[in-house]
Order: structure tokens, then C-alpha cells, then sequence
């Protein structure tokens, strides 16, 4: 008989993974895709107003637009109207570049964070916490000189990310100095 035949373990046993890391994915792992859906949801539109910046910047598309603006019939918002067109021509279709510029350069950032947290790296965490917390003053400063319902919505929305994700990457750092 061979010593083998003593020995019970699964052919697999050294490719699990430890109970600590599988638990957390299951206690925030909803969470982080909630949040990391939000960051992509932003990525996109922020994309999708770069792209229609990079567009304005031609001075056909940009005359047609406030020339469109202008012909709008929209009689509750009016005031509105003549406001953004007044906006559009004191901005000039030069300044559209540097919008589109700035707002690839925020999809980067969120897109990052969302595959970060999609993909529950540590990192991530920490990443989201630093980008959206230096965001929370100016949102806030927003929010209370330029009230919507929108803004203050996108502010409570952060900071409740912000207080998640520094509660989970303390969490993380305690679990990783138990493991060790």
C-alpha cells in the first residue's frame, strides 16, 4: 500500500481562496457595483459631452446651434432660452475645446474608479475617496449658491460614497493585517 492513500486532500485544495477576501466581496460587493454602475453612468455622459463639444467647436455647428436656440418656440421657458443663447455667444465656439478637453479628462478619472471598484481593487477605494472628497466643496459651495435638486442630490450621493468607501478600505486594512 502506498502513503497516498493516507493522505485526503481534493486535487483543488491549493487553488482556493481565503475565507477573508471572498467574505468582503460578498459584504460590499454590491455595494462597490453600485457605486462602480454610478461612476460609469457619469463616464458616459461626461464622453458624450466632450464628443458633442468637440462638435461645437466648428463654427458651422455652432451658429446652426444658437441659431436654433433662437428659433426655439418654447413659451415656459423663454427667459431661459435667451439666456443660454446670450451663454453661447459670449463663450464662442473656441472655448467648446477646452470643455471637451476637461470633460475626457473627468471620464478618465471616473472610469478608472468604476473598473477600480468593478474589479474590487484596494486601490479603488482609496482613489474614489480622494477624487470625489476634493469634489464635496465645490459641490457644496453649488449646492447652496446655485440650489437644484440635482446638485444637492449629486452632493448627499458623494458623500455618502465618500463615508462608504473610507468605512470599507479601513475595514479592508484591518482584515489584510489579520491575514498576515
Amino acid at each position: 500500500m502506498s502513503n497516498t492513500s493516507n493522505t485526503k486532500t481534493s486535487p483543488d485544495a491549493s487553488h482556493r481562496a481565503p475565507a477573508k477576501p471572498a467574505r468582503r466581496e460578498s459584504q460590499h460587493g454590491v455595494g462597490l457595483r453600485v457605486i462602480a454602475i454610478y461612476k460609469a453612468v457619469k463616464t458616459v455622459g461626461l464622453i458624450l459631452i466632450a464628443i458633442a463639444s468637440f462638435h461645437l467647436y466648428k463654427t458651422e455647428n455652432f451658429d446652426h446651434l444658437v441659431h436654433w436656440m433662437e428659433h426655439l418656440s418654447l413659451t415656459d421657458s423663454n427667459g431661459l432660452r435667451w439666456k443660454l443663447v446670450q451663454v453661447l455667444e459670449d463663450m464662442g465656439p473656441n472655448k467648446f475645446v477646452a470643455i471637451g478637453m476637461v470633460a475626457l479628462a473627468y471620464a478618465a478619472i471616473f472610469a478608472t474608479e468604476g473598473i477600480g471598484l468593478w474589479l474590487h481593487k484596494y486601490w479603488a477605494e482609496w482613489f474614489t475617496v480622494f477624487a470625489t472628497g476634493s469634489l464635496i466643496p465645490v459641490e457644496l459651495y453649488e449646492a447652496i449658491h446655485h440650489f437644484s435638486w440635482l446638485k444637492l442630490a449629486a452632493l448627499i450621493a458623494n458623500v455618502l460614497i465618500v463615508i462608504y468607501l473610507v468605512r470599507i478600505a479601513l475595514q479592508s486594512r484591518k482584515e489584510m493585517k489579520n491575514a498576515a
